[in-house]
């Protein structure tokens, strides 16, 4: 598969955990913008991801500008409270970039207001102002995958097969 979850300047281990969790059961690549609220060895982060750690391709960029210079703008979708259309509506792509904020600050207002456009939020009733991170990197993430059409159910079975020996890669 080729989606990328993005974390900009994540602040909680446990959601950091969690999605780095989603992200090995999808096959996604997790890049994570610095500063961190945590250390990469924390035992919160640890616990949260359990042991499927080495089955995530995590990338970690010093800053927001390392991470722009490194992957395409026109691959990134962005995802904030603050969007005006829903994430139903974005467009998602076989190498699309999933990018979130972080748990108090948001996604960052300098990129809602470059990329309005590309800015899209997930439906809630007005008396909640957002959702739990790691719940709205998992809404959105299995949308995109739906709209794809992957069945992660049959990669799972290609996966079980391999690994009892019965297909070879």
């Amino acid at each position: 598969m080729g989606l990328t979850v993005v974390l900009i300047e994540p602040k909680i281990p446990p959601n950091t955990g969690n999605i780095a969790r989603l992200c090995a059961a999808t096959d996604t690549s997790l890049h994570l913008i610095e500063p961190l609220g945590f250390s990469l060895d924390d035992d919160e982060l640890s616990r949260a991801g359990l042991d499927y750690w080495d089955a995530v391709d995590l990338w970690v960029h010093p800053s927001w500008k390392e991470f722009r210079e490194a992957i395409s703008r026109e691959r990134c979708l962005y995802f904030s409270a603050h969007g005006r259309r829903s994430y139903w509506e974005a467009p998602y792509r076989e190498n699309s970039v999933l990018v979130f904020g972080n748990e108090t600050d948001g996604l960052p207002l300098r990129i809602r207001e470059k990329h309005p456009e590309r800015v899209f939020r997930i439906p809630m009733r007005p008396a909640v102002r957002s959702l739990n991170l790691a719940t709205a990197v998992a809404v959105v993430l299995y949308e995109a995958i739906r709209q794809l059409g992957w069945d992660l159910d049959e990669e799972a079975r290609v996966w079980d097969q391999i690994s009892r020996g019965k297909v070879k890669c």
